[in-house]
């Protein structure tokens, strides 16, 4: 496992994180999902990312437990704030009341003290930015936060924030986006203006929801125990990927990627999560898995390098199919 520092802050990330959004406390029974946190840390890595809405806040009890007994210092634990856990109309959002309370659940179910990076998990119009910020600030003063991020947020959103967070003197040093060989819509806006600002970031769905590791194939039917099969990810998938997925021109392509991935040793999966990695902006990209093998699999993407030729043969064939529209954050 290789490690890359998280933007322009001190805090050393391994560049394959672990993330249980979709599967911990849904998509797999938690004996499953204890066999994949052990995969993870038996392959090098040392961050994990959850988010208090995964699993409607199961996956940060299933992670905590999971991790019980490593040594805090080694890991880097990462959760999030702002989507609805609870019926009532301060249980979603990004109000003082909300991040404070958020933080403090967070913190019970992951049986720890803190977090090391804790995230704005989409920009919420309804709150006064500088009610957010400060409220984050409260609690890195608090030491129950080290580092603070956003996800989804656009290059604008980002900036005012970054602006807040040097008034404030706390840092603000990650960005979690989607980004892929097919969805690359931070690239033109929302990576220049973190690079401006010192984040980094720590990119969610490498593999397109798995249809990067090519096992959708065109005119067939999603394969029995899949994403896109099972009931728990089905509809974020659709939601998410659909336009792929429906497309069997799209579906096509992807196979066209088997031969250049198996010409450098690469399984697709690792030849994706390798591709996002080379880009300079990315701290981590962030992996999930259902079986303790995809773990050891996808890991092994760390540290491989790709030539431009095998860049420029990516971008060839699924030149078609790409989604640069900066208008698509979140």
């Amino acid at each position: 496992m290789e490690f890359r520092r998280l933007g322009r802050s001190g805090l050393v990330i391994s560049e394959i994180a672990y993330g249980n959004w979709i599967t911990h406390g849904a998509q797999i029974d938690e004996e499953a999902a204890h066999a994949c946190v052990r995969a993870a840390l038996d392959a090098g890595i040392t961050t994990f990312d959850t988010a208090d809405v995964y699993s409607e806040t199961r996956a940060e009890t299933v992670l905590g437990k999971a991790l019980a007994g490593q040594r805090r210092e080694g890991l880097v634990l990462a959760t999030k704030v702002c989507h609805p856990v609870g019926p009532g109309p301060n249980d979603r959002g990004l109000s003082r009341k909300h991040v404070i309370e958020g933080c403090e659940g967070s913190l019970r179910r992951l049986g720890t003290d803190y977090v090391d990076i804790y995230y704005a998990h989409r920009y919420d119009p309804a709150v006064p930015l500088e009610e957010t910020m400060l409220a984050f600030a409260d609690l890195v003063r608090s030491g129950k936060v080290l580092y603070v991020g956003v996800s989804e947020w656009t290059a604008e959103q980002i900036s005012r924030a970054a602006g807040l967070a040097g008034e404030l003197r706390i840092p603000l040093v990650a960005s979690q986006p989607q980004y892929s060989m097919l969805w690359r819509v931070i690239e033109s806006q929302v990576v220049p203006a973190c690079e401006r600002e010192g984040l980094g970031q720590v990119v969610w769905s490498p593999l397109a929801q798995g249809i990067l590791s090519g096992k959708y194939l065109p005119g067939a039917a999603a394969p029995v125990g899949s994403r896109a099969s099972a009931e728990a990810g089905k509809g974020f998938v659709d939601m998410l990927v659909g336009h792929w997925m429906n497309d069997e021109g799209a579906l096509r392509a992807v196979q066209e990627l088997g031969p250049v991935a198996s010409d450098l040793g690469l399984t697709m999966s690792q030849l994706a999560i390798a591709w996002v990695l080379q880009n300079p902006s990315v701290s981590a990209a962030i992996i999930g898995a259902s079986r303790p093998e995809q773990v050891k699999e996808n890991a092994a993407a760390s540290g491989v390098r790709l030539e431009q030729s095998v860049l420029d043969r990516i971008d060839e064939i699924l030149s078609a199919y790409i989604v640069r529209d900066p208008a698509r954050t979140g």
